[in-house]
């Protein structure tokens, strides 16, 4: 793997879980205050940041088509 391409995946690893740790005190922080919006809101921010990071890895590993 190119340099590139490492730094490139692991500053969208890095983003990731920066958006999941927002996700996660977003939800802690709902229940907490009994809102569930905010509950809600922090669980679509967690399974979109899980859900775009999977997409984005498969496809750095699929190979080019012909």
């Amino acid at each position: 793997m190119a340099a590139p391409a490492r730094s490139s995946a692991l500053l969208g690893t890095l983003l990731a879980l920066v958006v999941v740790a927002v996700g996660v005190a977003g939800v802690v922080a709902g229940e907490r205050d009994d809102s569930p919006g905010l509950q809600a809101l922090g669980a679509l921010l967690v399974l979109g940041a899980v859900t775009l990071r999977v997409r984005s890895a498969r496809r750095r590993r699929r190979p080019p088509a012909a």
